[in-house]
């Protein structure tokens, strides 16, 4: 991987995902199937998608970005501190970096930074804007699933590893499943190694449903604009006007749950297999979980983390915890 002439330090993508027509069909074609059908939440991210989801950060019912936001900008001297001098910062689903420039800005000696986003055209996007905003830090972009990581770029391997994932994106996995990826990031990190994690708190039910269900339909248009990238990607014939998003919170398992609903009876083709809908079927295609601190501090515990310190807002709406690797 190589730095271009204008940006030196800027490494080429090095993608680790294999082709995404091949991945993306036989994803969606294993969940359209299932007897309860639902659909990856990691395949909104077209570049269509990320401009929606950029959108929904700036809604007035979507609390999360602006409070963590206010969180990092608060405290981002603090955490890298914690995070210490000459690490390899690692960003799980970076998108457009916002929060990271705040780590950023206070990060002593960076070896390199490493955004990992499934989006190839966004990450791309996002590395060359911070390359220009900070042109003496090594950036290694990588395009690939952070659930399933196999290997870090070579350089910066023997620095200490601090893993920065924002956004509670963590609650779009069940709890085994975040155990895992948990797991999975310790012994990325190893030994010495730091995870700043995001988390959404438990709250006031109304203060959730409303934060997916904005006055705008921002949040209805890009759960909707999946179904158009099928539609595009693997000539599907989805009718968009024939399914409506619906999004309410489950209280019995303490998490967000986000369908797509087919209004009507209907047949619809996908990569040349036909599925059958009845009227008010729905499709899963999220789920985001909420969080307690113990129920956190269990889930950090069971992965080999031990909770060091956690930052909050005034109104417990939201969390990021300091993590370190205990084995």
């Amino acid at each position: 991987m190589q730095g271009s002439a204008t940006h030196p330090c800027l490494m080429s993508v090095r993608d680790l995902l294999p082709p995404s027509s091949d991945q993306f069909r036989e994803d969606v074609l294993h969940g359209l199937r299932l007897p309860e059908k639902e659909l990856p939440c990691k395949y909104f991210y077209d570049a269509r998608g990320s401009q929606l989801f950029e959108q929904i950060c700036d809604l007035d019912e979507y609390y999360l970005t602006r409070t963590e936001l206010a969180i990092m900008d608060r405290h981002a001297g603090e955490m890298a501190d914690v995070f210490g001098r000459k690490c390899l910062l690692i960003e799980y689903g970076s998108g457009s970096s916002i929060k990271t420039r705040l780590l950023l800005d206070h990060l002593k000696e960076p070896v390199a930074y490493v955004p990992i986003d499934i989006s190839r055209e966004h990450l791309t996007e996002s590395a060359l804007n911070l390359a220009e905003q900070y042109p003496q830090l090594k950036i290694m972009p990588l395009c690939a699933d952070f659930a399933n990581l196999p290997s870090l770029p070579a350089n910066g391997k023997s620095a200490r590893k601090a893993v920065y994932f924002p956004g509670s994106t963590i609650g779009n996995f069940t709890r085994d499943e975040a155990i895992g990826l948990l797991r999975q990031t310790a012994r990325l990190c190893g030994l010495g190694g730091r995870l700043l994690l995001g988390a959404d708190l438990k709250k006031d039910p109304r203060v959730l449903e409303a934060a997916y269900n904005d006055d705008k339909g921002v949040t209805a248009a890009f759960n909707l604009n999946l179904l158009v990238r099928i539609n595009r990607e693997l000539e599907g014939d989805f009718p968009i006007d024939r399914f409506w998003h619906h999004a309410f919170y489950n209280p019995t398992q303490g998490r967000i749950e986000i369908y797509l609903i087919s209004q009507v009876a209907q047949r619809v083709r996908v990569a040349g297999e036909v599925f059958q809908f009845s009227e008010g079927e729905p499709i899963r295609t999220e789920y985001s979980y909420k969080y307690s601190i113990d129920g956190l501090r269990e889930m950090a515990a069971a992965a080999g983390f031990e909770v060091k310190h956690g930052w909050t807002d005034d109104r417990n709406n939201f969390l990021v915890l300091y993590l370190a690797v205990r084995f």
